[in-house]
This record gives structure tokens, C-alpha cells and sequence, in this order.
């Protein structure tokens, strides 16, 4: 399995409320030890009952942020959890 990511992750990238849900949803069960970090467009909007297009959107500027990545075969559409710079500046 490939993962497309981006070069470098954006430190400065401030997250809308959104994108701030997307993040959420993908660290649900992280505390907890279940399975966590993955997720796709269309299980993220049925999760937050919100149109496909927002958390479609959500994922794109993580993305692009370089907070989560995609998971290959190309065209699944699965995004997986990098991280989240601002946690690692507050640990």
C-alpha cells in the first residue's frame, strides 16, 4: 500500500469548524485503543450528518495541509491521520 501525503506539514494551517470535525472523527477511538485514523469522505459526512461535499471539501485542506494523507489505490478515496501540529507543540 502507497500513501500520498504532502512534502512538508503546515504548522500555521488553521483548521475551520469543519475541518476541526473531519479532525475529530478521524481521532475518534484513539484514546479509547480502538481502531482509529482512517476514514473516507462519505463515512466522515454519514458520521457528522453532513452533506458528502463539506467533509469532502474538509478532506481536501487537511490534505493539502499535509495533516492527513491519502491511501492508495488511487480513486478509494480513504484518507488516513498524520497529525495534528498543534498536539505536538502542546506535549
Amino acid at each position: 500500500m502507497s500513501l500520498s501525503t504532502a512534502e512538508t506539514v503546515n504548522e500555521t494551517f488553521e483548521p475551520n469548524d469543519q475541518q476541526e470535525a473531519v479532525l475529530d472523527h478521524l481521532k475518534d477511538g484513539r484514546a479509547s485503543g480502538e481502531p482509529w485514523g482512517y476514514t473516507s469522505a462519505s463515512v466522515a459526512a454519514a458520521d457528522l450528518d453532513v452533506p458528502r461535499q463539506y467533509t469532502s471539501s474538509a478532506l481536501g485542506s487537511l490534505h493539502d495541509a499535509g495533516w492527513i494523507e491519502k491511501v492508495e489505490p488511487s480513486g478509494t478515496g480513504v484518507y488516513r491521520f498524520v497529525e495534528d501540529p498543534r498536539e505536538v507543540a502542546d506535549a
